[in-house]
Parts: C-alpha cells; sequence; structure tokens
C-alpha cells in the first residue's frame, strides 16, 4: 500500500455557516488513521463533534470504536469503487485500470478526491489555507466521454480528468459526475457499457414510484446527452444561500452501526431501528419511514440496499433521516432472492412475510404493516405504465422488470391469508 501523506486536517461546514473552518488532524499511525481536534476547533462556541458517538468534543487522539482502522464518520467523506478508479486513472494512466485500488492508502484517496464530496467534510494538507479541489463545469457530453474512458481503462485528457475528479468523492460503484445548475447541485448518473437493461431510466421509475408511495425521496430528473440516457439526483446535503452554499453533515448507516466495508454484511435493520429510537429526532415517524423503504426495496427488487445507502443527517446534537436514494432494481436470475441488510434476526430474504415479522422493531403493528405494504403494491401497479412512458422505457425493459424485478413472485411467498394473498393470487402465485 503507497502513501503520499502521513496526515490530513479535517475542515468543516459548521451548520448554518458557507466556509469551512479546520477541526483537527487524521494521522497514519501503523494501519490505522487516528483523530485529534484542534485546540482552536475546541475552543469555538459554535463547535459541534464531527458525530459523538465516534468523536466526542475532547482533547488528544480519539480512541478507534473496536473493529475499526479508520472513524466511520471520516470514511464516509471518501470515494468509493467509482471514485478510487477516476483517482487510479489519473495517477497511473493506462495502467490504472488493471491496478488494486488498495494500492493507495484512505488518505491518499482523501486528499485526491475532490473537494465537493457529500457531507459537510473536507481533506487538506495545511490547517490554515483551505484551497478546494473544485472544477470547472463541463458540458454532460465531457463527462460520459471522460467515465466511458474511465470504464475502458484509457488515461484521461488533463481537462477530462479535472471535470471528472469533481465528482470522485461521491460514493458508489457506477460511473457518476457532479453538476450544478439554477441554484441546484446534482449527482449525474450514467450507463454503462454491461448494462443489461437501461439501469438509469430503472432507478428513474423506481425513485418516482418511491415518490408516489410516499416515500421521502430525493428528486429525480431524466435527461439525455451524446445519446445517452442521464440521471439527474439532486443534493440533499446542499443549501444554496445569497452568501454561498451551506453543507448539511451526515453519516452513513454503517457508520451508526459502527461497521466498516469488511463487516458490512452485519449491518441490520433491527439494529438500526434500536439506534433510531435511541438518538433520532421523531422516532417513530423516522420507524415507519425506514420500514416503508425496507418494503419498497423488496416490491421493486432493489436488493443493493446496504448501509452505505442509508445515512442521516446529524446537527452536532441529533439525528434525522436523510431522504432516500440509490433505489434501483438490481438483475435478477430466479425467485429467490435477499437483501443486503438483515431485516430480522438472521433473516435477511425479500419477502413482505419477512417485513412483517420485522414490524415490532419499527413499532408497528402487523396489521399496520400489512395495510402499508397493500398501498405499495397498488401504488406500483397502478402508475408503472405511465412512468415508464414518461421515461421512454423500451417494451423488452418493461418485461424483462415487471414481475422479474418489480412484484417477482417470490416476495409472497409465506403470505397465506389476508388482502396479500388476493395480491399473491394476483401478481402470479397460486
Amino acid at each position: 500500500m503507497n502513501s503520499d501523506y502521513s496526515e490530513a486536517f479535517v475542515w468543516i461546514w459548521l451548520p448554518e455557516k458557507t466556509e469551512p473552518v479546520v477541526a483537527g488532524k487524521l494521522t497514519a499511525v501503523g494501519p490505522t488513521y487516528v483523530f485529534n481536534y484542534g485546540k482552536s476547533y475546541l475552543r469555538r462556541d459554535n463547535a459541534i463533534a464531527i458525530y459523538d458517538v465516534e468523536l466526542p468534543l475532547r482533547q488528544g487522539h480519539i480512541p478507534l470504536l473496536p473493529g475499526l482502522n479508520m472513524p466511520g464518520c471520516l470514511r464516509d467523506a471518501a470515494p468509493d469503487a467509482w471514485g478510487r478508479r477516476v483517482i487510479l486513472n489519473k495517477k497511473f494512466g493506462s495502467k490504472g485500470n488493471g491496478i488494486d485500488p488498495a494500492l493507495l492508502d484512505e488518505l491518499s484517496y482523501l486528499v485526491e478526491s475532490g473537494s465537493d464530496r457529500i457531507g459537510a467534510l473536507d481533506f487538506q494538507l495545511s490547517p490554515t489555507e483551505y484551497e478546494p479541489r473544485y472544477a470547472s463545469g463541463a458540458p454532460l457530453e465531457e463527462l460520459i466521454e471522460a467515465t466511458e474512458r474511465v470504464e475502458k481503462g484509457i488515461p484521461l485528457p488533463p481537462e477530462l480528468a479535472q471535470a471528472l475528479q469533481h465528482g470522485t468523492s461521491i460514493g458508489g460503484a457506477r460511473p457518476k459526475a457532479l453538476i450544478e445548475s439554477d441554484a441546484r447541485k446534482y449527482i449525474a448518473k450514467f450507463s454503462t457499457s454491461t448494462d443489461l437493461y437501461s439501469v438509469v431510466k430503472a432507478e428513474f421509475v423506481a425513485m418516482r414510484l418511491a415518490l408516489l408511495a410516499g416515500l421521502n425521496v430525493a428528486p429525480v430528473l431524466l435527461t439525455g446527452a451524446a445519446g445517452k440516457d442521464v440521471l439527474l439526483v439532486e443534493r440533499f446535503d446542499r443549501i444554496p444561500t445569497a452568501d454561498g452554499w451551506r453543507r448539511r453533515s451526515l453519516v452513513s448507516a454503517l457508520t451508526l452501526l459502527a461497521l466498516d466495508e469488511m463487516m458490512a454484511r452485519y449491518a441490520s435493520y433491527e439494529t438500526l431501528a434500536e439506534i433510531v429510537r435511541a438518538g433520532f429526532r421523531n422516532a417513530p415517524v423516522t420507524l415507519r419511514e425506514l420500514f416503508s423503504r425496507i418494503v419498497f426495496n423488496i416490491l421493486v427488487g432493489n436488493t443493493d440496499d446496504h448501509a452505505r445507502n442509508h445515512a442521516a443527517f446529524w446537527d452536532g446534537e441529533m439525528l434525522t433521516l436523510t431522504p432516500a436514494y440509490d433505489i434501483c432494481p438490481q438483475s435478477r436470475h430466479g425467485r429467490i432472492a435477499s437483501q443486503a441488510m438483515l431485516i430480522t434476526g438472521t433473516d435477511r430474504s425479500s419477502r413482505i412475510a419477512t417485513c412483517i415479522a420485522s414490524a415490532p422493531h419499527f413499532l408497528l403493528s402487523p396489521e399496520d404493516a400489512v395495510d402499508l405494504i397493500v398501498k405499495q403494491v397498488v401504488c406500483i401497479d397502478q402508475n408503472w405504465s405511465a412512468l415508464c412512458d414518461e421515461a421512454a422505457l423500451s417494451e423488452v425493459d418493461r418485461n424483462l422488470l415487471w414481475g422479474n424485478q418489480i412484484l417477482n413472485p417470490y416476495i409472497f411467498e409465506g403470505v397465506e391469508s389476508g388482502p396479500l394473498n388476493e395480491l399473491a393470487k394476483l401478481y402470479g402465485r397460486g
């Protein structure tokens, strides 16, 4: 593992502020990374903990939580698979496509990724001078060209490398970039050469269905450039003001659960519900929303509901669930499927019976859970065709998605009576 850095300074946008201040220093100590707050930050009247469960406001190096090699609330601001590919392409050229991402350490990825990262943090080499790593706005056509070159392992020319680097700190594995227009900021998601169906359009339809089903979701737009579909997801961690952009601090569910990527398979909605009851504003409403998202993910075949695909705003005192994002039907073969996170106990099966069994964790009765599920199924059925028309989804893709990812008969297994049993008969079982 290579690194040109032994430390980086963590800068934070405090609530209601449009300029960052230095909060402290992240230092490499063997295979781990430890953080300590700066004395000047601790003296601030408006200082908040980056996330008090992991990094409470106090002097000195703060011990890592068991099993972690880096504070999760800082790792949340690091690039994931796609951003790392872009950084490797820029650093190693044509060799970057075949290089193990683990060749670079976390400090390298934090320091060399774009500054407009998710949340309210950035990483700098200086504790006194903030120099953002931004790029001038690039047309979607150029961004699409840049992502295609990275996919093929072709080195980027400097101008395209600069344009694409801006979005390297955004999470996820699929090609994406950051754009800004009309006093809004968006994450632009692109198709890939390996897509078996229009994933971009499928996510658009699923996100719009989720909104109609009553979920709190990030607004989405569908557009196109260079003959390719582009999904624009409005950022909910940015607030425009007359003085500039405010940033909202957030932490992923993986961080809330005190896990890292190596332990992500242990992530549990049941445990997350306990955390919501203990530390979230308006816990009963939040629990119902979280349960609704689990149900909806199962109904539309989004099995990629891992703990980085859930997050909460952090204001220094309490947590608030962010709008839902990354709701996208996943490729599927056959009936049996499972969710990325455990739903109740050791059961992660993609069935509504599993959801009903988990309902008490979310302060819902079985009757309330069934009523919620029925309404979501009816909403999907009634709005599917119109939203497919709006997205100009091809007939081939509609047939591929419906009954496979969308309302796959497996989701009704274990339902024996009542209104859900009638729906099970209607959608292919029995």
